[in-house]
This record gives structure tokens, sequence and C-alpha cells, in this order.
């Protein structure tokens, strides 16, 4: 097969030894899930360091898009810019009465749209047009003016009282769509990989009011638990031996086995809310949401409470409805604004893509809670989510100062850092620092080699080519799973036209991840360049073939997903009065 021309592809596959590296601490784990999600989804649609292959003058492609206003209405008139990723002007066009424009006939390349008006502006927006004929669709959404935004980079530094919780929100949840008729922001990259936010479920960091009883050894544990079982079964109908037994089961995560002592408990005594809220627990711990929304809904009958809310929320989102979830989230936040209560509400908003609304909670979170790690991430996951690059990786930069030990805050960074169109602000120091902080660490070499390569990529002198070689080098020395490690040595060689050398880092790289589907392409072009022609074409079929595979698993998860419709409240309140 001839390589001339051939486009590069999304490459879902890419970034899987990333998740397999993590081990994310439960504290952490909602919002690495979340944004991993989006990470891998993004990464899948662009590879920052691959040499793209020349083209002929048979395989162009097409860019087209919509153009937005601020509140998300078709903004016609509009002019829309594509420049090389080089910075080099291509065309220039002006949306029709819908908003939309196209721009045809185009090498095959990687290109940067972005769209003015007036003095509004979108965000740059890097698309990859290539000669599949399945143009790129580019949703982009004109921003503030220069003042406006300028206001708003303050705002988001620094957090304003712009969200009141004990006043009324600002916008209203009035419904969920298919997350397939939705649009996005920014090029088809972004929409995926908003869509692989939903991929997601939450993570309930609920606890129990109960904790284990340190008190009691292993042996007084089940010497214990042998005298409940006892005593039960000499009188079933006994209140405390069944709760008792219920809570010591519980406290030791044995949740279903807690549940009939609990139940029977319960029935003895229907009106004691505690029994009621432990039998809610464990319920839900044991996965049994439907059992676990009928005492819930006792309780919050009788005597609603912040907590009661949250936890009825969590219910709803488990049993698939997430409109009922966020309502409770919002309700659980403004009764009792906690950090835990506030991570909730927002992580739901942005778990179903209301990202600008996510992010004003996350910042009035962050306000009230600006030593908290998870709050601060879960702002950076939020502007990650709506193209704000360089505001997430700033915002993550300060997540991983206030806890420079923790290793979370500089995967996130470095993964933001490989996927973005530009090098961000304060990444390259943070994954020095990683890198000095944790030597064996093979992410911190490996996201590190990335950003490096990355920001001298123009200039990219011996002693530089050097040193991200032996970081990469040491990241896969220090795991040989390391499939993306490999596959950058490999595309280090390609570079350097070693195709050989090349060949054999794609093809260990392909061992170590036989998913990392970007590896079977570069593998294909490497044994094209070196004239092996049948090689070649079976890495390409290959490739292609787990292309088909994840797009179809990912169509499937996208029907599976809803998104929230959001209202502004003031616009809502005028639509009622007409």
């Amino acid at each position: 097969m001839n390589m001339q021309g051939r486009a590069k592809l999304d490459l879902p596959g890419l970034g899987s030894w990333w998740a397999r590296s993590i081990g994310a601490s439960p504290s952490w784990a909602h919002i690495l899930r979340v944004l991993l999600a989006i990470l891998m989804a993004f990464v899948s649609s662009t590879t920052l360091f691959s040499q793209s292959p020349s083209t002929t003058a048979s395989d162009t492609g097409s860019i087209r898009g919509v153009v937005l206003d601020s509140v998300e209405k078709p903004a016609p008139n509009a002019s829309v810019s594509l420049a090389r990723k080089d910075g080099a002007p291509v065309a220039e066009t002006v949306t029709n009465a819908s908003g939309a424009f196209e721009f045809r006939s185009l090498q095959i390349g990687t290109y940067v749209v972005i769209s003015h008006r007036q003095n509004r502006r979108s965000p740059a927006v890097m698309v990859v047009a290539d000669a599949s004929h399945e143009s790129p669709t580019v949703n982009l959404v004109l921003g503030s003016s220069e003042s406006e935004a300028s206001a708003k980079r303050s705002s988001i530094a620094n957090p304003t009282d712009s969200m009141e919780f004990a006043d009324e929100p600002k916008f209203t949840v009035a419904g969920v769509t298919d997350w397939t008729a939705a649009g996005g922001h920014g090029s088809d990259a972004v929409l995926r990989t908003s869509e692989a936010v939903t991929r997601e479920a939450l993570v309930h960091e609920s606890k129990s009011k109960n904790v284990p009883d340190a008190s009691l050894s292993r042996v007084e544990h089940a010497q214990r638990e042998n005298e409940l079982r006892a005593l039960i079964k000499a009188n079933p109908d006994s209140l405390e031996a069944n709760r008792e037994l219920g809570t010591l089961y519980f406290e030791s995560a044995r949740y279903r086995e807690s549940v009939p002592f609990l139940e029977n408990a319960s029935k003895r005594q229907p009106e004691d809310r505690e029994i009621e809220y432990d039998l809610a627990r464990a319920y839900m711990e044991a996965g049994d949401l439907k059992e676990a929304k009928g005492p819930v809904e006792r309780l919050l009958a009788g005597q609603a409470t912040a907590d009661l809310y949250r936890m009825d929320g969590e219910i709803d989102e488990g049993l698939g409805d997430p409109l009922s979830a966020v309502r409770e989230f919002e309700l659980s936040a403004r009764m009792d604004p906690s950090e835990r209560n506030i991570f909730a509400w927002g992580s739901e908003l942005l778990l179903h893509r209301a990202v600008w609304q996510a992010k004003d909670v996350f910042s009035r979170g962050v306000k009230d809670y600006p030593k908290s790690p998870r709050m601060m991430t879960a702002l950076g996951a939020a502007l990650f989510a709506g193209a704000l690059y360089d505001e997430a990786a700033l915002r993550l930069c300060d997540a991983s100062d206030l806890d420079p030990a923790d290793r979370e805050p500089y995967i996130l960074i470095g993964k933001i850092e490989v996927v973005a169109p530009v090098p961000l602000p304060c990444v390259n120091e943070r994954l020095a620092r990683f890198v000095r902080q944790r030597p064996n660490d093979p992410l911190a070499n490996y996201f590190y080699g990335m950003s490096i390569w990355k920001k001298k990529r123009a200039s990219l002198d011996p002693a530089t080519k050097v040193q991200i070689r032996a970081l990469f080098a040491t990241a896969v020395e220090l795991d040989e799973k390391c499939g993306d490690g490999l596959l950058q040595l490999g595309n280090l060689d390609f570079a350097e036209n070693d195709f050989s050398s090349a060949i054999e880092f794609y093809t260990k790289a392909i061992g170590a991840d036989p998913n990392l589907i970007e590896a079977h392409y570069r593998l294909g072009m490497a044994y094209d360049r070196m004239g092996e022609k049948a090689k070649a074409s079976h890495e390409f079929q290959l490739h292609d073939e787990l292309k088909k595979q994840q797009a179809a698993i990912v169509e499937q998860q996208r029907r599976d997903v809803k998104q929230f419709q959001i209202v502004a409240t003031d616009q809502s309140k005028d639509s009622k009065s007409q």
C-alpha cells in the first residue's frame, strides 16, 4: 500500500497504559475517572508527535462546522479562519444564516480553526482533515469580549460570589437529551472527549456514619459474630441482636450479609431513623439501588437533610435518572454547602456535559475550600472540557502545589499537556518536579519527556533529543508494558529515518498493548518506507479494524448517555410570562 497521502486517523487506543498505571486513591477516584475519560478520548483523536506523511493531489479532505454565540445559538455572518498548526494561514470564510461553514479540498493534515464576530472570538480548535470522506465537525462557540475575558480570567483565579448558594441558581436543568443529538464545543475530537466523560459512572465517595470498631481484634470480632448469631437463632425477632449483627457486618464491608439483619431490625422498629439510614447505606454499598430508594424516601419524608438528598442523588444517578439526581445534589449543596456536597453537585453537572455550570459550581467550591486539591482539580477538569486549556493547566498546577507530594495532580497535568494544541503554562516545571520527587515512576519520566519534546520541537537540538530519549527509555525500563513510551521511542527513530529501529520499537509497543492502534498505523508507515508493502498493508488493515471496533463501542456508549439541557433562569421566567 502506498502511504503517500494516507491520513492519520482517530486513535482510540492510545494511552491505555496510563489507565493501568495510575492506581488512584479513593479520595481522588471520582475526578480522576472523569478526567481520565476526558483525556483518553481526546488522546484518541490527536497524536502530537507523529510525523504526518506527505499528500498527493488526489487525497484531499474537508472541515465543516457551526459557529454558536455565547448562549449557543447559531451565529450568522461570523468570520472563520483556517490555519495550519504552525500558524500559516490557509483560508477564511463566513458562516451562513444557520451559522454553518465548510472548507473543502484541503490537503491532508492538521489545522487550527477559529471564529470571530465583532469583538468576540472562539477558542482556537485543532482538527485533522483526512481523506476518509468523513469531514470533521467543528462547533465553535464565540466567547466573551476582551474586557469580559479579562474579568473572567480574574474570577477563575479568585472566584467571586457570583453564585451564592443561598440564592436562586442562575441556571435550570430543564431536561435531558440523547448525547448523540447534542452539539459539542470544538472539533469532533473535543466532542468525543466530552462523550467519554459520560462513560464513567460516578464513583460515589459516600461514607457511612458508622466506622469500624478498632477496639475489636479479629478474634474478638469473630467471637462477637458467633455470639450474635447464636442469639438470633434462639430469638429471630431480637431487635438488638439483628441490629448489632447487621452493623458488625456493615463495618466489616460485608454489606450483603448485613442487609437481612438490618431489614429485620427495621421491621421490628420502623420508626427508628438510625436503623433506616443504616439499611439504606447497606443497600447502596451492596449495589441494590432500587431497594435503597425506599428507606431514603421514607427518611426524606420525615425530615429532609443534605446528607439524605445527596444519597438520593447518588441512587437516582445509578438508576439512570440524572435529571432527578442533579436536582437532589443541588438541594444538598444549597442546604449544606460542604466541600463534599458542592463537589457532588458539580461532578453531576460535569458528568452530563453542563460544562459551564459545573465550572461555576467548582469555582465557588474553590473559593470556599481553597485548600481542597480535588475541588481545584475538578475546576481544572471543567475548564478542560470547555477547551480552556491554559486555565485548566493553571488550576491543575495549583492543585499540585497544594500537596506537592501527591502523585495524582501530576498525572492529570501530564495528560493535558500531551493532548493540548500548544504547550501550556506552568506544566513543564511541575513535571520536572514530578521526576525529581519520583525518579522511579514510569509515568513521571514519560510525561516529562513528552513535555520537553512538545516545548522544544520547533528547535530540537541533539542534547535535548538525548534527554527525551533517556526519559522514554527510563519509563520503559521501569515498566515493560509502557506501550506509549515504546511508541515514542519508535517515533524518535522514525523522525531520524531509522526505520529498522522504529519497526522494532513499534512491534514492542504492540506487544505491550495490542490495542494501541497508533502503533499499528506507525508500524505500517515504517514498513512502507522500507518497501515492505504487504506488511504495511497488514498493519493498516489491523489499524482500521481496531478503529471500527472501538468506534462501535463508543457509539453504543453514546446511545446510553443523556446530556443536560440548561436554561438560564431569567430566560425561563421570561418565556413563562409571555
